[in-house]
Order: structure tokens, then sequence, then C-alpha cells
């Protein structure tokens, strides 16, 4: 592959980027949703689920707080 075939292999791909951002931009919320759900669907029959981490949700309290005081400084 020579530099001009490579220049033309990324414009390619650079304009694939382009149309799926303009296809993303102009989804319906509906479909976004049921996308998602079909994500979530096919994670639950493969086995694949997050559990709940209380450290996690700790931590998430504890920079709420702190983002909580700074704003009121």
């Amino acid at each position: 592959m020579n530099a001009s075939e490579a220049k033309a292999y990324i414009q390619r791909w650079e304009a694939v980027a382009a149309i799926e951002q303009q296809e993303q931009q102009t989804r319906s919320v509906a479909e976004n949703w049921r996308q998602l759900n079909a994500i979530k669907r096919r994670a639950d029959r493969l086995g694949i689920t997050q559990q709940a981490d209380e450290g996690e949700m700790a931590l998430f309290l504890r920079w709420a707080s702190l983002k909580a005081q700074h704003v009121a400084d």
C-alpha cells in the first residue's frame, strides 16, 4: 500500500464514521430504546450481568458529596 492508497483508505473510513454519526443523531428515542433492550436481552441470554457493588455506590455518593460542597463554596 502506497501513501495515496493509505490516504484514500483513511478518507473512506472517515466518511463511514461521518455517516454513522449522522445516523445516530437522527435515530428516534424509540429506536434507541429498542436497541438498548436488544443488547440487554442478549447479555441476559449470555449470562453477562453486572452485580451490584456497594463499594461503587459509596464512591458515587462520596463524589456527589464533594461536588455539592465545592459548588456550595
